[in-house]
Formats: C-alpha cells, structure tokens, sequence
C-alpha cells in the first residue's frame, strides 16, 4: 500500500504558502507574480493605483458640466465642444450612479423603468490634439480609476495579444484591489479605429470585428472574472481560494464608462462622397470642405462603411470631434496650459542653476515650426528638444545664470552660444580668481611662500576647472601636493619666499619643482 506524504510529514502548504511556492515557479518561467483575487486593501495594491477619493465621494457627485469644462480649460487649449459633450456625458453618467446607489441605499428596488443607457463616448480627431489629455484629466477630477489602452494590443481570445477582459481586471489593479470602485472607473481605448474591417483571408480574426464584438458586453453590462479563467496562473489561484470565502471575485461593468478614440484616416472620404449623393439634382451645390470640417457631419452609417459593426457603434452614442490646431492654437499651448511643456523645460534648466526666460516671439517660432509637423501638441517637444538640445548640452557649467530665449537666439543658435560661452568664461574665471585668492592663502600657512599664477595659468584652471566639475581648491591640491618636502628645501636654501605658477608650472608641475630644487642647489654651489 502506498502512503501519501509530505516532507517531515506536515499538513500539506495552506493557500498563502502554496501562493508563495507558486510565484517561485513562476518566476523561473518568465512571470514576476502570481494574479490573485485581493483579499485585503493591502494586498494586491498595485504601485501605480490612483485612487484620490473614494465611493463616498462618487456616491455624492455634484460638479455641473461647466465645472468640468472649465477645469479642463485650464489644461486643454481649444476644443470648446468636445469639453462641453464631454462634460455633459460625465455629468449623466455619474448622477445616474448617484441615483442608482441612493435607491439601494434607501433599500428600494430598483424599478425596471430606471433603464439608464450608458452614454460611452467616442473621439474622433488626428494625433496631437488632445484626446488623451481630456480623458485622463476628467479622470483626475472626478477621482476615479483610469486606464489606457491601445486597441491594437488586443484580441478577442487572448490567443494573439491580451484578451480584452483584462481592461477590466488593470482598472481593479489600478483601485489598488478596491473591486467596487473599479466597478465605477473609466476605461479608455486609443487607436480604436484600427479595429476597422475584418481580417478577409479566412483566418482567425484576432484584431479586427471580433474585437469589436468581445467588447460590446463589456460596454454595455457584463460581468468579468476577477481572475483570467483562460490564464494558468488565474485557474491555479481560483483553486487555491478557500470555501468559506464570499469575496468578490467578478467586475461588474454596469457604471464603468468606455472612452474610445481614433484618428480615422479616411473617413472623410465617406462623409464626402454621402455628402455628395445627397445632393445631386439641378439644384445641388458642390463644395469642398476640409476634412476637419467634414468630421463634424459624421454619422453612424459612415462608421459601419468605414468597417464597423452596427451594435459596436451603437454602443458609443456620445461622439466628439477634436479639430485640428493651427500655429496660434500651439503657441497658446506653450503660454497658458498648466501642462505646457515649457514647464518641463524650466525644471530642466533650474537643475543647473540657469534661470530660463521665453519670450512672445520664441514661442511663436517654436509654435510656426510645430505646426509643419502635423503631429499636433507632440510636435512641441520635438521642435523644443533640437532647438535646446546644445544649449542643454554646453551651458551646464558655464556659470552663466540667465537663459532668455527669443527667436533670434533660436535661428542663430550657434552664435548664441559663442556669446554665453564668453560669458561663461568671464564668470568662471571671476570665481577662480577668488578660488586660486583662497588656494593661494593656505599654500603661503603650510609652506611659508607666497604662491602667485600668471594669466596663462588661470586661463588653463579655468579650462580645467570646466572639464572635470571640480573647485580650483581640489585641482591645485592635486597639482602641487608632492611640493611641501621641494618648497621647504628652496626656502631654507636660497630664502625664496615667493613664487609664481606658469602655465608651465600647472601642466607639469613635477618638472617645474625639479627645476626649482636644482637651480637652488647650483646657486648655493654658485656662492
């Protein structure tokens, strides 16, 4: 008969002890942790968790649409309707969540006529001009989880990509482990329009249409698995988890908002050629329309010929054109937004002690050359980054406490910096002065000589000094540290009590002592 047992004999590893036993495994095949359903506010809490208020505050909801708009104002320039539509969704959906847990509160059933559709939004616009931005400051307003995701990283099993459950299990990693304030988060999904069409070759859609049907339920009312049923990991964990439990182990996705976004290349083409059948006839007039102007008339129809399925657009009936910015939109980005990259900048700077100033036409010249990127507020930094790029690069160093930047500096960039680096070297050079007036001090207590530099000589301190970072204090300690036995001899022997350091002297400092200590032994031969 064959007996089962375990090492020493004991009782076998309780759930903990087998999790940790697990994470070990794991780790050996390439996975940091183990997924596991949290079972405390500590426990599962991920680093990165944003959870500022909590339900209380969501329960009690009361900001009115031109509150949103004007905080997002604050960090977002133009885009004055998108604020508005998306101001006004919010509103609707946190006060039916409002409502919606004041009726249970009060121990009412919720009646069936309380049949609330959820007012999930979709952002069309190019690249750059602000999509992401309005999304992650409503979120930070309102004080709930957020998440963003590509849509391309996703599938609709899991097989190829992430399955596009796990949206909802990051928002519950991002509560920190809070699975009922996750319940209440918002996803948002950029890049939405690459799930266009299907994959056409008789293979399995991974990325297209059955994206877009997975994620129908979870943009309506479904409920998710806390733990990914198809995940190793997940089914071991779901094994592990004790009888007498009663923790929650599903999300439900009734009050969570679904943002998506896409810049829809092409679409406008749709939109025109519609535009233009309906017009036909005697008195039809035929206009060109930019293609920002053309996304303001968008309809569902389009996004279905576009190559999306009818129920998956339904399911977004909120939708906001972002327009594109011109030059004076960019330039208004770097003056008055509270996220304007130039704050970045300045930080950048004051870390060197430089204090950087920019002025009106500065910002118009970096704004002038963003605009020709097409690539929107990204364009800035780019610009930003090679135009300051040697100036992050030479002026550290330089003693130079000023920066002001202006366009002549910006077009004439190399000039610029001849200039400060003459004014750099000027203000080292007083500094060293003091330096060497201090080095020059404690030389003349330990030896008893007075030690004195010729211009040459400071000219190549300086220099030194520049290079290697260091006070001029350090660097002379280092050069004339072999010189307290040779001083002591010429003085005792020829009475010398000054002395000058040549650029020879500081270049070469052992040459120039031998030289002293031979030339005094021959003048006392001499006499």
């Amino acid at each position: 008969m064959i007996r089962k047992t375990y090492a020493g004999d004991t009782k076998p590893p309780d759930p903990k002890e087998l999790k940790k036993m697990l994470e070990g495994v794991f780790q050996k095949f390439g996975n940091a942790s183990v997924q596991t359903p949290f079972t405390s506010e500590e426990e599962g809490a991920d680093n990165d968790s944003v959870t500022e208020k909590d339900l209380g505050d969501i329960y009690e909801f009361s900001y009115l649409p031109r509150d949103i708009k004007a905080y997002l104002d604050r960090f977002i320039i133009r885009q004055t309707e998108a604020k508005k539509a998306l101001a006004i969704a919010v509103c609707d959906h946190y006060n039916n969540v409002k409502h919606y847990h004041s009726l249970q509160e009060d121990g009412e059933e919720v009646p069936s006529s309380l049949d609330f559709h959820k007012q999930n939004i979709l952002i069309t616009g190019p690249t750059g001009v602000g999509k992401t931005y309005l999304v992650k400051h409503l979120a930070d307003l309102i004080g709930v989880p957020f998440i963003k995701a590509d849509a391309t990283k996703f599938s609709e099993t899991g097989y190829v990509g992430r399955d596009v459950d796990d949206l909802v299990r990051d928002l519950v990693k991002k509560a920190g482990g809070d699975v009922e304030l996750a319940e209440h988060g918002i996803i948002y999904i950029d890049e939405i329009d690459k799930l266009s069409g299907a994959s056409g070759n008789g293979g399995r859609d991974v990325s297209g249409r059955g994206v877009q049907t997975t994620l129908l339920k979870l943009m309506e009312e479904t409920e998710v698995p806390l733990m990914n049923p198809m995940d190793m990991q997940g089914q071991m964990m779901m094994m592990m988890k004790g009888k007498g439990e009663d923790k929650k182990d599903v999300i439900n996705t009734r009050h969570i908002l679904f943002i998506v976004s896409g810049a829809f290349s092409g679409i406008d083409k749709i939109i025109e050629k519609r535009e233009r059948d309906g017009q036909i006839g005697f008195g039809a007039q035929q206009r060109d329309e930019a293609p920002s102007d053309l996304m303001f008339k968008v309809e569902t129809q389009d996004f279905i010929q576009y190559g999306f399925e009818a129920e998956f657009v339904g399911r977004l009936p909120v939708r906001v054109h972002c327009e594109s910015l011109t030059k004076k939109d960019l330039a208004n980005i770097l003056k008055y937004s509270e996220g304007s990259i130039l704050n970045q900048y300045i930080r950048q700077f004051e870390a060197y002690d430089i204090q950087i100033r920019f002025e009106d036409d500065a910002i118009d010249y970096i704004a002038e050359l963003a605009e020709k990127q097409n690539t929107g507020a990204r364009a800035l930094m780019t610009v930003l980054e090679s135009l300051l790029r040697d100036f992050k690069y030479e002026m550290p160093g330089l003693g130079v406490s000023e920066l002001k930047v202006n366009r002549d500096l910006l077009e004439n960039s190399q000039k610029a910096l001849e200039k400060y680096s003459k004014m750099g070297v000027i203000a080292t050079r007083e500094d060293a002065m003091r330096e060497l007036k201090q080095y020059s001090q404690s030389f003349l207590d330990e030896h008893g000589v007075g030690l004195s530099f010729s211009e040459e000589a400071v000219d190549y301190l300086v220099k030194m000094r520049m290079d290697e970072g260091q006070t001029l204090m350090k660097i002379c300690q280092r050069i004339f540290k072999d010189y307290a036995y040779g001083m002591k001899l010429i003085k005792t022997k020829t009475g010398q009590s000054k002395l000058e350091a040549t650029l020879e002297t500081v270049q070469d400092p052992d040459k120039f002592l031998s030289a002293l200590v031979l030339k005094a032994y021959q003048d006392e031969q001499g006499e």
